[in-house]
Order: C-alpha cells, then sequence, then structure tokens
C-alpha cells in the first residue's frame, strides 16, 4: 500500500461531548494554566511528552495528586539515559498509600467488585478494601516482613490478591505473584530467586463448576522453598484439610491499628513480574513503586480516561500483566472487576456476562478470545446488558480486521475499540489507544504519551510511511524495569533491549506507521520470516487464515534448512469435525495470497492437534523453531509457561520427523499441496 492509499474505514470517533469531557482534555486545560503550555491536539501533546519529558511527568504527577515527599527537590528527570535514567532522585512515595487515599470521600463506594462463577456479586468498598488492607498489613509485620521483604503469592483473581499485593506494598516490602493453575515447577521457576519470607495462597477455587484444591501444591511449593517461614490463606470459602500448618487470615473483621505505609525511593522496588519464559526461566523484571504510579496515571488515566465512576475488567490470569492493570486502575480512583472463574465455560462468551453482571465501563481482553467469540457465533449485544461500556481494549497479540468490525457488529457498534501492545517490560503499552482521535480498522491510534516511538530499518535509518521495520524507543520512560532480579552488573537487561542498538530501546516488534499517524503490527521481529530475501511479518498469515471457517488457531514457521533452503509451513488447529483435506487447504491459501501476498502463501499446511499458546494468549513461535533447527526440548521450550503444555508433544515429535530427513520429511508431506518455488529459491528434500 502506497502514501497515498485510501484510508481504511473509520470504526470510532469521539463525539464533541466525549471530547469536552475526557481527563485528558482536563490534563490539556490543567497544562495550560499551570505551565502556558498550549496543546491543540494529539500530535502537539505526544511531542510535548518525549521532548519536554521533565516537564510532561512533573505535570502528570502534579495534574493526578500523587502524593509523597521530596517532589518538588529536584526535576521529574535528572539524568536522561537509557538504561538507568534517574526519576526523582528525593522523592518518598508508597504505591498503595496513593491507591488507599481514594478511601477519603468515598467510604463506601465500590471499589472491587467480584463476579463468581455462579454469577454471585459481591461488592468491596472503598472502607472495606483499605480495612482488609490494613488486617493484611498487620499480619505481615507481626510476622517480621520489612522494606524490602519479598511476599511471593499463588493466587487467582480474586479481591484477597488485591489486598495482599497492597499489603506486602504498604509496608516496603517486594510483591510477586503467580497464579494457581502453573504447575507448581513453573511456579517454584518464578520464586526460587526471590527467596520470600511469606506465601499468601487460598484453599481453592471454583472453575468449569468444580472446586479446586490448591493446597496440595501450595504444600510442595512452600515444602522446595527454605526462606518460607509462615504460609497465609486468604479467601477461597472453604475450610482447610486436616493437618495443614498455613494460617488462615480472616479478612473480614477489624484491624486494630491504623494502616500505616512506609514511604520508600522512587525507584524502590514495587514487584518483580516475570517474562513469559517460552525459551528458558523467567526473567524476573522489576518496577519500582514510582515509575508504575506516573505510567498506571498516564495509561489509565489519559489514554483511557478512567476514574471515579467508571468499573474496570479483566478476566487475565494473575501470571499476566495485564493483571497488574487492575491495581493500576484503583490508583486512579476508578473501581475493578475481579473474576477467577473459567473465561470462556458454560459459552464464550463468558466473559462478556461478566462485565454485563458488573456494569463494567472498560473490559481489557485478549485479540485470541475476541477471535474465539466471534467465531462460536454468538452475539453478546443480543444477550448482555453492555449499555455502560465505552471502551474494549484488546492486547496480547494482533487483532484481525475481520475480528474488528465484528466487536462493532456483535458486541457494540459505539464502543471505542482500543488495540494496544506494550508488554511486561513496562507494565503498560507503548502504542494504543487516545479519546481525541478517530480509529481505523486494524490500526493502533498511535503511540502512547511518553513513548517516543520509531520505526526503523536494518541499517538504523528511519524506515518510510508504510514500511516495515523495528519499533525502537528512543527516550526513557518511568516504568522501564529498575532491573533485572539477580543481575547485579545488569547484562541481562542490557542484552534483553539494548543489544542490537545500546542507543535505544529494542523491543523486538515489526510495526509500520500509517499515513495517519497510527501504526500496524506485524508480528514479533525475533519471529520473523524471510521468504526469498524479503522479511516478512506472521500477523500477516495470521490475519488471513482467521478468515477461514474452521480454522481455530494456527502458527507459521520459518526455518533455515541449509544451503541456502527455507521452509515455510503452516500449523492449523481445526474446528471439532473439520478435517484438512485439499479442498480446506487451498481456502487457506487462497485467502493468504488475496489477504497478504502469494510469497506469504506456507510451503506445506499441516493439522495439529492444539497451537501452543502461553497464558497472555500468545503464540510460542521461537520457541518451535528451536526445536525444529535442533535445540533439544529442555533447551527451547519452557511447558511451564503454556496454558496447554500437552501441545508441544506433536512439534516434538514432528521436529524429530523433520532433523532425521536432513530437511523438509516428505514422507508426511503430499506434495501436490505444496506450492511451486520460485526460481530463486531452494528447497531442500
Amino acid at each position: 500500500m502506497s502514501a497515498h492509499s485510501p484510508a481504511p474505514e473509520v470504526t470510532w470517533v469521539p463525539t464533541q461531548e466525549q471530547l469536552e469531557n475526557t481527563r485528558l482534555t482536563q490534563f490539556r486545560d490543567w497544562v495550560r494554566l499551570h505551565r502556558g503550555i498550549e496543546i491543540a491536539d494529539y500530535e502537539q501533546m505526544w511531542r510535548w511528552s518525549t521532548t519536554d519529558l521533565a516537564g510532561f511527568w512533573g505535570a502528570l504527577r502534579e495534574f493526578f495528586g500523587i502524593v509523597g515527599d521530596g517532589f518538588d527537590d529536584s526535576p521529574a528527570l535528572v539524568e536522561n539515559r537509557m538504561p538507568g535514567a534517574v526519576w526523582y532522585p528525593q522523592a518518598r512515595l508508597n504505591f498503595a498509600e496513593n491507591v488507599l487515599r481514594h478511601v477519603i470521600g468515598r467510604e463506601e463506594h465500590a471499589a472491587v467488585i467480584n463476579v463468581s462463577e455462579d454469577g454471585s456479586v459481591q461488592e468491596w468498598t472503598w472502607r472495606e478494601l483499605a480495612s482488609r488492607v490494613a488486617i493484611l498489613s498487620e499480619r505481615l509485620r507481626a510476622l517480621g516482613v520489612t522494606r524490602g521483604d519479598r511476599v511471593g503469592a499463588v493466587l487467582p483473581n480474586i479481591p484477597e490478591t488485591i489486598a495482599a499485593m497492597l499489603a506486602t506494598a504498604s509496608i516496603g516490602a517486594i510483591w510477586t505473584v503467580s497464579s494457581p493453575d502453573l504447575a507448581p515447577s513453573a511456579t517454584l521457576d518464578r520464586l526460587r530467586s526471590l527467596e520470600p519470607v511469606v506465601l499468601i495462597g487460598t484453599p481453592g477455587y471454583t472453575f468449569k463448576g468444580k472446586w479446586i484444591d490448591t493446597t496440595p501444591a501450595l504444600n510442595t511449593i512452600a515444602a522446595e522453598l527454605p526462606s518460607v517461614r509462615s504460609v497465609l490463606l486468604v479467601g477461597g470459602g472453604r475450610t482447610l484439610r486436616p493437618g495443614s500448618a498455613a494460617e488462615v487470615v480472616d479478612l473480614d473483621g477489624l484491624p486494630t491499628a491504623e494502616l500505616q505505609f512506609e514511604r520508600v525511593g522512587f525507584s524502590d522496588p514495587l514487584w518483580v513480574l516475570f517474562s513469559s519464559g517460552t525459551t528458558g526461566a523467567p526473567k524476573g523484571i522489576v518496577h519500582g513503586h514510582g515509575g508504575i504510579l506516573l505510567e498506571a496515571s498516564k495509561a489509565m488515566g489519559l489514554q483511557f480516561g478512567l476514574g471515579s465512576g467508571d468499573r474496570y475488567f479483566t478476566a487475565a490470569n494473575t501470571a499476566w500483566m495485564v493483571w497488574n492493570t487492575l491495581v493500576n486502575t484503583l490508583s486512579v480512583g476508578a473501581a475493578v472487576v475481579t473474576y477467577s472463574g473459567a473465561p470462556t465455560w458454560p459459552r464464550a462468551d463468558r466473559q462478556f456476562e461478566v462485565a454485563s453482571l458488573a456494569s463494567v465501563t472498560m473490559f481489557s481482553t485478549g485479540a485470541a478470545y475476541l477471535s474465539l467469540v466471534e467465531k462460536s457465533g454468538l452475539t453478546p449485544a443480543h444477550d448482555w446488558d453492555l449499555a455502560p461500556l465505552h471502551t474494549l481494549m484488546s492486547t496480547g497479540s494482533v487483532l484481525s480486521p475481520a475480528t474488528w468490525r465484528w466487536v462493532h457488529d456483535a458486541v457494540k457498534s459505539d464502543v471505542h475499540l482500543s488495540s494496544d501492545s506494550g508488554g511486561t517490560d513496562i507494565c503498560s503499552g507503548f502504542i494504543g489507544g487516545n479519546p481525541w482521535q478517530p480509529v481505523y480498522v486494524g490500526e493502533l491510534q498511535g503511540s502512547t504519551l511518553g513513548a517516543a516511538i520509531e520505526v526503523r530499518r536494518e541499517d538504523g535509518t528511519e524506515a518510510a510511511v508504510n514500511e516495515i521495520g523495528e519499533m525502537v524507543i528512543t527516550q526513557p520512560m518511568p516504568s522501564m524495569p529498575v532491573g533485572f532480579w539477580n543481575d547485579r552488573e545488569g547484562e541481562l537487561y542490557k542484552a534483553a533491549y539494548f543489544a542490537s542498538d545500546p542507543s535505544v530501546w529494542t523491543h523486538g516488534d515489526w510495526i509500520s506507521r500509517t499515513p495517519r499517524g497510527g501504526f500496524i503490527l506485524h508480528g514479533r521481529s525475533d519471529a520473523t520470516l524471510n521468504r526469498d530475501g524479503v522479511r516478512m511479518g506472521s500477523a500477516d498469515v495470521y490475519a488471513a487464515v482467521h478468515t477461514v471457517d474452521g480454522v481455530r488457531n494456527s502458527v507459521v514457521l520459518g526455518i533455515e534448512t541449509g544451503g541456502g533452503g527455507y521452509w515455510m509451513p503452516l500449523f492449523v488447529e481445526l474446528s471439532e469435525g473439520v478435517e484438512l483435506d485439499e479442498a480446506m487447504q487451498q481456502k487457506i491459501r487462497d485467502a493468504i495470497r488475496s489477504r497478504a501476498s502469494a510469497r506469504h502463501v506456507p510451503d506445506t499446511i499441516e493439522q495439529v492437534p492444539g497451537i501452543p499458546t502461553t497464558h497472555a494468549g500468545k503464540r510460542i513461535e521461537v520457541p518451535l523453531k528451536k526445536l525444529f533447527l535442533g535445540r533439544t526440548e529442555d533447551d527451547a521450550v519452557n511447558r511451564g509457561s503454556l496454558v496447554n503444555p500437552e501441545a508441544v508433544d506433536w512439534f516434538v515429535a514432528r521436529a524429530s520427523r523433520f532433523r532425521a530427513g536432513a530437511g523438509i520429511d516428505l514422507s508426511d508431506i503430499d506434495n501436490r499441496n505444496l506450492p511451486t518455488p520460485p526460481p530463486d529459491r531452494k528447497v531442500t528434500p
């Protein structure tokens, strides 16, 4: 597509009333009044935020009234460098204090709304949330937990998890949480290096109508962590098994003392989040109190405009950073909705039912989930009351244009559908939605404020409009990691983001900028396809395959076969009762050829029982490619990072047969279905 191609259809435009009442508009007016800076549109706001970093982030802190000491002793940004930018070196603050300041004047307003799998709804007021945080904080202090200690949790997405996180932060201790549906070995991969002194769990939870007893796994984890001095249990609604050594903490009583907050340095560790760990042990990513507060204010407060009166819902697994957006949303004064039940049971649109039951105003979910509901044939708008819903955020993977349109047809015609891309790395988004600009189908609206995004070619020069390139960030952001856990010299941190170019943060995403200033995602750059010397993004293949009825999921790989050869297979998971016959293969090839290009058509299409995905719904393209290139399973794939680890078995066996044939295993491939390679491309049998 050239820079002069017609613009795609517009799927959402803010009304004049919406424009006038957004928090971003209020912030613009505040900046004009208090800073004397005139800002006409989003482009100017973004430019100011990425060229005057100290001015922008300082104004943001004042506008949102972030509580702490020492902010006026220095500019927001004292040393502008990556990595190692220095933000507010004299400041002292506490994340939990900044969340619970919203109790004042709103004691009886809802703060946390929990929806159970049976459809019952329970609300915690702001007063009740503060009381329960105080009870847990008292107990942790009584157990000797102090600033800098680590508190590990194995908890589902329930209100008690939020209370435990805030209680940990109030002390200045460091929080980390794993989902109870992770295997104990996967949880231990995350917790061992942190050496937590307290482990917090729950007796169990309900999933697909069945009670899941979590205490055996919790006992196994505690037994393997010699640093753990105490095990606490919260929530769950069931009594413990006889003989359990864990202590149940009753959160329904009253605290015996007023909640205290330990104010810590701006960059003191708040929590440790873990990378997906698909290719090895997960990396512990450390974020600071101040950086997360500033980023949460910007993302949830300005980009999405959330505040008092809003209700934010995500059914995210606690092992995914999207769960952390719940506590980030509380920090701007909005209420949040928790749900620990099955996300697609008894119907695929269960998350929309939860949104209806809790009167949700903003719903965040994965692109894979929206695609699943679309393919189910259900129409959420017909069955659930979604009138309060004004924003739907899609993340985790690329949202196809077909699903994009389906949201407006089947969910809500005037919902602001925001496709966002960011990561655990900053616990937020780099590119995504904003409330001032129109939304074009298939495009992310633009860079988020404070994110200095460039699209670069391999030679480091800036890519042209519509040209695919590497996404880099050229200026620091306050929620960039304080560091990686146990990476004292910062070598792992530098290798993760600054290896290819020490002057910029290279995130590993392939994107292109549109003539309208938006972006299109083309997949992970480390999973790049390279056909005939032309680099391509896997997302273009997935967007095409998505349109074919009967395909549930797919993964495409590019395998170097030696001697200059290249093999590009497409593996598809089909709906029940659908077979990969010649007609089905032709439908898939035709869809790819017409919606992407002939070059994107795979060499072969193979049916698989399942596509391995992470808990964030992401395909593991790179680990699967490593299997085909000869890496051992233990070296290539971390099964503990996957929601369906059994799906790896097929790929292990297939990769073994592939390698045994020193190239493409022709005994497994019907050559009639292979496209004829162009003359300049070699396929090694």
